[in-house]
């Protein structure tokens, strides 16, 4: 009896294993943050502190669209910065050509294909960052269009398509798609489309719009418009100058026409459908770097816009920067959390700075939840320009961004480098964070690509923190009178100088750009140059920071030392304590504990992460999924590519 007891107990080792634990129910990630309030904040614990480090590929869809682009200056070079979202059990994106594609969220097999045709047009650099899905409460289970994907182009389209087949929705405009340049105007090669997903809220599908930064004084306007999400009927339309002002003369047949050299959101809104509150991040005024002749222009400038999403009013309104002269548009995504305060949770927006400012504001009023201060602000003397005698400061959390470079601060990898980069501090204009362009040149820092930037924040509401990429790049922007923007652009253009050019039409100065930088081409300032950092909403305190990024993709010579590289791409966190971020000019994918900072994995990429991941669980019981676009950055100069890549636990 004992013997036939042990054989049973050795067939039952040596038997199947058992079914593993449940790994628990489905998590979507619906929109392009993650939900609505874009905290890109998911409850997914499967993958944990524990075992991100075993994290492997589990599948790679490749779109086709990568293009070093044409000519000299790669007109049309391709940047790959989609965030897929979930519907049901499809994952849906577009590629830096604008094409929309539709996969199997556990295979990644591909189950369509929509092209928009926007053919050869002149875009300096093509990218798309996400597509919007909708489904509509009136329709019947397995209508025709129920479940809708919106998806807006470079060359300023808006489509609305069958979830289920990639066709053009028939209710939607008759199948065809609304033409967002209506009403703006005179466009010029490269001056207005569209490069974010657009917003739903409630029954409207609202979009905003890329204008070309630089060209002229007069450029096209920043106009945000709400379109019916069935019909594609315009409901609404933000026209961003002060309020009162008279409308321009409409147009042939009564059409609506907007003011020209508004700000325009660029970026992606948030919505808070229960308030029927939509969250707009906007631009600065055109040009970017001279305004004497801005208008009506700087009245929303700048300024986080909350809009009434049934009728596009104004409900509120706060500006982050007064009469901006360095670019220094709000790129980052609001974020909508409840902030506790006293013990009372109070509905809060979120706004990252390119100027490395974080500002809290109540998401009813708008009102500051904490201090902000008007301090000095340093003036300039160029030729019918004004100058903001003050500029907002947050004081909670305080700055995150260094607010100065001094020659002192200089940073060169050899003492002959840095004695350079010190001496061309010494001979420029800085007086700090705002010193004005000039026609001597003049330090910004931060520089233009932040700070913060397009890849915005993700919020842990468990552990009230907020994780956030930080870049640390100083600029130089040179004022050049007219009379000479003719010959210094022929220097650059025959390879004389380094730097950019643009032309600021209509006003008395071009601009010239550069990136501060040694002799030997990396920054003046200190590595990293680059980090990852968390700010605990309790305290107001930074409760780690971190480099983020590696030299081994840019370095002449391969070598993986983290000295922290900048960045364009956002993070996301998760229940199990976990922060995923690509984002760095490098070609991968990092995990971290939301905790400590401590990195936990890295997962080698096809190409460049300039993009923002997300994560989801397709069905009850199927393996978490982290996915990131892995194609490039035209501008940035990583490695292109086209593929889209997801990460899992081994089976």
């Amino acid at each position: 009896m004992l013997r036939v007891a042990l054989a049973a107990a050795v067939l039952a080792a040596c038997g199947p294993a058992p079914d593993p634990a449940p790994r628990g129910p489905a998590a979507g990630w619906p929109t392009w943050g993650g939900d609505p309030g874009g905290s890109r904040y998911s409850p997914l614990r499967e993958i944990d502190r524990e075992n991100a480090g075993t994290l492997e590929v589990a599948w790679t869809y490749h779109t086709g669209d990568a293009s070093p682009g044409r000519g000299p200056d790669k007109r049309g070079k391709t940047t790959f910065e989609a965030t897929p979202v979930l519907l049901g059990d499809a994952l849906y994106f577009c590629s830096p050509m604008n094409r929309v594609f539709a996969l199997d969220a556990e295979t990644g097999a591909e189950r369509w294909v929509f092209d928009p045709e926007i053919g050869e047009t002149e875009i300096w650099a093509r990218t798309c960052r996400g597509v919007a899905v909708w489904t509509d409460p009136e329709a019947a289970p397995g209508a025709v269009c129920r479940d809708r994907v919106f998806t807006a182009t470079t060359d300023a389209r808006l489509f609305a398509l069958d979830a289920a087949t990639g066709l053009p929705c028939p209710d939607f405009r008759g199948g065809a798609a609304v033409d967002l340049r209506e009403g703006i105007g005179d466009i010029g090669p490269d001056e207005y489309g569209v490069t974010s997903p657009p917003t739903l809220i409630r029954d409207v599908v609202a979009v905003g719009s890329m204008v070309g930064d630089n060209r002229r004084v007069n450029g096209p306007g920043g106009v945000v418009r709400g379109f019916d999400a069935r019909s594609g009927a315009l409901r609404w339309a933000f026209d961003p100058v002060p309020p009162g002002t008279p409308a321009p003369p409409p147009g042939p047949e009564g059409a609506p026409r907007y003011h020209r050299g508004t700000p325009n959101a660029w970026g992606v809104f948030t919505a808070d459908p229960g308030r029927d509150l939509l969250f707009l991040p906007m631009g600065s005024a055109s040009p970017d770097y001279y305004g004497g002749q801005r208008g009506l222009g700087d009245h929303y400038a700048d300024a986080v816009v909350a809009l009434r999403g049934a009728t596009g009013e104004v409900v509120w309104s706060f500006r982050t920067v007064h009469h901006d002269l360095w670019d220094y548009d709000l790129a980052a995504q609001p974020t909508l959390i409840e902030l506790s305060r006293e013990g009372v949770a109070v509905p809060a927006v979120v706004q990252a700075t390119k100027m490395g400012h974080v500002f809290l504001l109540d998401r009813e009023t708008g009102e500051p939840l904490y201090p902000v201060d008007e301090r000095p602000a340093p003036q300039g003397d160029a030729d019918g320009e004004r100058y903001a005698a003050t500029q907002p400061v947050p004081t909670f959390p305080p700055p995150l961004h260094p607010l100065r470079l001094s020659p002192e601060d200089a940073w060169g990898a050899t003492p002959w480098d840095r004695n350079a980069c010190r001496a061309r501090l010494a001979r420029l204009r800085n007086e700090g964070i705002y010193t004005p362009p000039s026609v001597e040149g003049s330090v910004q820092y931060p520089g233009v690509a932040g700070g913060t930037n397009w890849g915005g924040v993700a919020y842990d509401p468990e552990r009230r923190l907020l994780v956030l990429p930080m870049n640390r790049v100083a600029n130089v922007q040179t004022l050049v009178p007219r009379d000479r923007y003719a010959a210094r652009r022929a220097e650059i253009v025959r390879g004389r100088a380094v730097m950019g050019i643009s032309p600021q039409e209509g006003a008395p100065y071009a601009v010239e750009h550069e990136v501060l930088v040694t002799p030997f081409g990396v920054p003046c300032t200190r590595p990293p140059w680059g980090t990852l950092l968390a700010v605990d909403l309790g305290s107001g305190e930074v409760a780690w920071e971190v480099p983020l990024g590696s030299a081994r993709d840019i370095a002449p010579v391969p070598f993986a030392f983290d000295i922290g590289l900048p960045s364009m791409g956002g993070p996301l966190v998760t229940a199990s304590g976990v922060a995923f971020i690509a984002a760095a000019m490098d070609d991968y994918l990092r995990a971290f504990d939301v905790e400590t900072g401590e990195e936990l994995w890295r997962g080698r990429l096809p190409a460049g992460g300039q993009a923002t991941p997300m994560t989801y669980r397709p069905r009850d019981g199927a393996r978490q999924l982290v996915v990131i676009a892995a194609g490039g950055h035209g501008s940035a100069g990583t490695t292109l590519g086209d593929s889209l890549v997801a990460f899992a636990l081994p089976e």
